[in-house]
């Protein structure tokens, strides 16, 4: 370091230490970025009364990834005539997905009720 008056002076290298604090957490936004298509909802699993054609298995399963029900359908189909594991998932669906606006199962009705003797 060079010093007007010509005179030599120590010159000591200190670290800044305003710049290296460590960076504050970034936290996640609580309501989470927004869906995308495709994305889920956070809503729970139902079988749609309002949309369904048969027991509302497809239309529900689109209300809840926020897809067309025909793409779902479409999908049952293909699966159907593929090798038929659309009709035992579309079952299964039935039996463990809620309707809408309820909390139990059809499967959960079944088992719940007093065995008839």
């Amino acid at each position: 370091m060079v010093v007007p008056s010509g005179k030599a002076q120590a010159c000591t290298m200190e670290p800044d230490t305003t710049h290296n604090e460590p960076p504050e957490p970034v936290l996640a936004d609580p309501a989470g970025p927004p869906p995308g298509p495709g994305a889920r909802t956070g809503d729970r699993l139902h079988r749609s009364r309002k949309h369904g054609v048969l027991a509302g298995v497809a239309a529900g399963v689109a209300d809840y990834f926020e897809l067309d029900p025909t793409l779902v359908r479409l999908g049952f189909v293909a699966l159907a005539l593929l090798g038929g594991l659309a009709v035992p998932l579309y079952v299964a669906g039935w039996l463990l997905i809620p309707d809408e606006g309820t909390s139990t199962s059809v499967l959960e009705e079944l088992l719940a009720r007093e065995p008839v003797h």
